[in-house]
């Protein structure tokens, strides 16, 4: 009986799924109770589909139907900008320009479009549209209608902002290209619209400058896109790892940031923006490798203190993921290396742990990361809390028990200190670490010096859309090296970053004139 059952389920779905096929490849009927039968059909068994049948008070022939999404429309813009004039407009419709009429006369609504397909129906009904539908006529009618709720403009939580404007992103389209279009006021910004997910039919948008944007990455990013066959697409993300260069490497090849300001800067210098309805990250191509260490304040606060601070930074992420594999690679093999006094000194504290250094290396660092996703997952009211207790009880007491040594405890906080200095290269950084401190405690040195060998191979290699994240500098020229290890003063910043854009001059007069 159940077989039966589960057959005839079955049957009833395909045939349900036919019917509605057949039903979106149907060519709209001039009447309108077929269209409406058609579209209940298609949105069977969906309650927030609300249908409005008008008849105009002046001309009792003139009859229409209103369909809505209920919770996705204005109920202000559809009482007072469609429905009253259509019942109440006395505007003569001669026949065959009944819809145009409608359009240049009656209907007070700012986007109108005709169109006669049942799948772009479907796509602006369900994203805040309404659908006019008119007796006699062949065409149907799509009027913004849009009223859903989106969160407001406000500080982005995942880019701390010290200096420079505070304004980011949102989880809306058209509010995410205003705070970009109101930057950058020229003529020369191109705005293109495609849809992804075979489901979701999500809008992403592609951004760029006409002038400054190498075309030959643009057409490669749209060739990446067009291959994308996924069902949905819910985030920016999902995009990242479709376009990817290196789809196994733990690097990124694209920028992301949900801040306007950094999107504008990374335009002016040739780059391609892609944005993402329903996210406030968006996505910046082609990406380099010193860009994990480039900051928002960079370019907000004296070149002389953020100069200091980037290469504060980048030797951060050095000795962040060298200090454990060195720090084994001296206590297990090269004992000389180290001053008689500071050798002594790890030996006593390491002589009652049970646990080989390495091991002990290890267990530590992933003790950090379960900390580190904790407090990033649980509420932010314990958030702190736990911060204290992980890094201050937990570490003393371990120490204090002999399951850990003092010099190891030492060496995994300044580990993940040095780490939060380079946040966008967490997941990178985490991997490497562990790889380098596995070699470092089997093959000692050789492991180290092949680890980062490997390291930096991998590094050479990585591509962002053809162009290598790390420029091989043949040339000491400062204009190769302004914004990269420091941050130049802005007028000596006369081009743009190598092989981003076909327009390489920045400034339209290098000389400074009357400044120098």
């Amino acid at each position: 009986m159940l077989k039966k059952f589960l057959k005839s389920n079955k049957k009833e779905k395909y045939s349900n799924e036919d019917s509605v096929a057949i039903n979106i490849k149907q060519p709209l009927s001039t009447s309108l109770e077929k269209n409406i039968e058609i579209f209940k059909s298609i949105f069977i068994d969906d309650e927030t589909i609300n249908f409005r049948w008008i008849t105009n008070s002046h001309n009792q022939i003139l009859k229409y139907c209103l369909v809505q999404n209920d919770g996705l429309v204005s109920s202000v813009i559809i009482n007072e900008n469609i429905i009253k004039p259509l019942m109440v407009s006395d505007v003569l419709l001669t026949k065959g320009k009944q819809i145009d009429t409608l359009i240049q006369q009656v209907l007070l609504v700012n986007q109108i479009k005709k169109t006669k397909d049942w799948q772009e129906i479907i796509e602006a009904v369900t994203y805040g549209d309404t659908i006019l539908f008119m007796e006699g006529e062949k065409e149907a009618l799509l009027l913004n209608s849009k009223g859903f709720s989106i969160r407001s403009i406000d500080e982005p939580s995942g880019e701390k902002i010290i200096s420079g404007p505070r304004e980011g992103f949102c989880e809306s389209l058209m509010t995410n290209l205003s705070l970009v279009k109101r930057r950058l006021r020229t003529n020369e910004l191109k705005i293109k619209f495609q849809s992804l997910g075979v489901r979701t039919h999500t809008q992403i948008c592609i951004c760029y400058i006409d002038s400054i944007v190498n075309k030959k990455i643009l057409d490669e990013l749209e060739k990446r896109i067009e291959k994308i066959k996924i069902d949905g697409v819910l985030d920016s993300n999902y995009i990242t790892e479709y376009i990817n260069d290196s789809r196994w490497s733990p690097f990124r090849s694209t920028g992301y940031t949900e801040r306007p300001d950094i999107v504008v800067a990374n335009l002016l210098e040739g780059r391609i923006a892609l944005f993402v309805d329903g996210s406030p990250v968006v996505l910046t191509i082609p990406y380099f490798f010193i860009e994990n260490f480039q900051s928002n304040e960079d370019y907000y606060m004296s070149f002389y203190y953020t100069s200091f601070e980037r290469i504060l930074r980048i030797a951060a992420f050095i000795l962040t993921i060298t200090i454990p594999s060195f720090y084994i690679l001296l206590a297990a093999y090269n004992h000389e290396i180290l001053p008689t006094v500071l050798l002594t000194n790890i030996a006593r504290d390491s002589l009652d742990v049970p646990l080989p250094a390495g091991l002990e290396a290890i267990l530590m660092l992933l003790v950090f990361e379960i900390l580190k996703e904790a407090g990033i997952r649980i509420p932010s009211s314990i958030g702190q809390a736990l911060s204290i207790v992980g890094a201050l009880v937990i570490g003393q007491a371990a120490v204090e028990a002999r399951l850990v040594s003092a010099p190891m405890v030492v060496v995994i906080a300044t580990t993940a200190i040095t780490g939060l200095l380079a946040p966008r290269l967490n997941a990178p950084i985490a991997y490497v670490r562990l790889i380098l401190l596995v070699l470092s405690s089997t093959l000692g040195l050789i492991g180290f010096i092949l680890g980062l060998s490997g390291l930096l191979i991998h590094l050479l290699n990585l591509h962002s859309f053809g162009i290598p994240q790390i420029h091989a500098i043949d040339k000491l020229n400062y204009q190769e090296l302004k914004d990269i290890f420091i941050r130049g003063p802005w007028w000596k910043m006369i081009n743009r970053p190598l092989n981003l854009s076909k327009n390489k001059t920045r400034l339209k007069n290098s000389d400074r004139g009357e400044f120098d």
